[in-house]
C-alpha cells in the first residue's frame, strides 16, 4: 500500500532540494530519517519533518508497520516563483526570482501486510486516544481554574493590604497649615 505526504512551497530552490534525493530514496524509513539528522542542507529538516508525517499517516490512517516501511520513490519539483527587483548602478534594476519547491514523498511497505492492523484495532487505538486528550483537557481545565481561585483570593489579600495601609497613612498625617509650610522632603 502507498502512502503519500506532500511538502508545497518550501522556500528552498528545488535544486538544492533534489542533492538529497539519493540519500533518501529507496532505502527504509528509520534509515532515511538518521541520514536526514546527519545531513547538513538545510533542506534536511523540512524533509525529515515530511518523512515523520508520512510515518504517522501510514500508522495512524492505514494501520503500517513503521519496521516495513521504506520511501519508494520522491519527486521535488517546482513551485511558485517570487519576482523581486534588486536596484543596481544608473537607476536600473535587476530581477531577482526566489524559487520556491513542491515535494512529494511516496512510501511503500517491503512485505505487503506484514505486521498491518485491522480496522477494529484501529478504531479501538483511536477510542483510547480520544479518551487520554478528554481527560487531559478536563485536568487542564481543573488546574486553569484552580489557578483562577488562587489569583482571586490574592487580589482580595492586596486589596485589604492596600485598604489598611491607607487607613494607617491617614492616621499618622497631621492636618493643618504649618504642616503643609515647615514639610521637609526625606532622603
Amino acid at each position: 500500500m502507498k502512502v503519500i505526504a506532500r511538502l508545497n512551497d518550501l522556500r528552498i530552490s528545488p535544486r538544492k532540494v533534489r542533492l538529497l534525493r539519493k540519500s533518501i530514496e529507496g532505502i527504509d524509513v528509520n534509515e532515511t530519517l538518521t541520514n536526514l539528522r546527519n545531513i547538513v542542507k538545510r533542506s534536511s529538516s523540512p524533509l525529515e519533518k515530511l518523512v515523520r508525517s508520512a510515518i504517522a499517516n501510514a500508522e495512524n490512517n492505514f494501520g503500517l508497520d513503521k519496521n516495513n516501511l521504506y520511501v519508494f520513490e520522491i519527486q521535488i519539483g517546482e513551485g511558485t516563483k517570487m519576482k523581486r527587483w534588486l536596484p543596481r548602478a544608473y537607476g536600473r534594476a535587476t530581477p531577482v526570482v526566489k524559487r520556491n519547491s513542491n515535494v512529494v514523498l511516496v512510501l511503500e511497505e517491503r512485505v505487503e501486510g506484514k505486521n498491518r492492523k485491522s480496522k477494529e484495532q484501529l478504531e479501538k487505538e483511536k477510542k483510547e486516544r480520544e479518551e487520554n486528550r478528554k481527560k487531559m483537557e478536563q485536568k487542564i481545565m481543573k488546574e486553569r481554574e484552580q489557578a483562577e481561585d488562587i489569583k482571586k483570593v490574592e487580589k482580595d489579600n492586596m486589596q485589604s493590604k492596600k485598604e489598611t495601609v491607607k487607613k494607617e497613612s491617614k492616621k499618622t498625617q497631621k492636618s493643618g497649615w504649618m504642616n503643609k509650610v515647615f514639610r521637609r522632603k526625606s532622603m
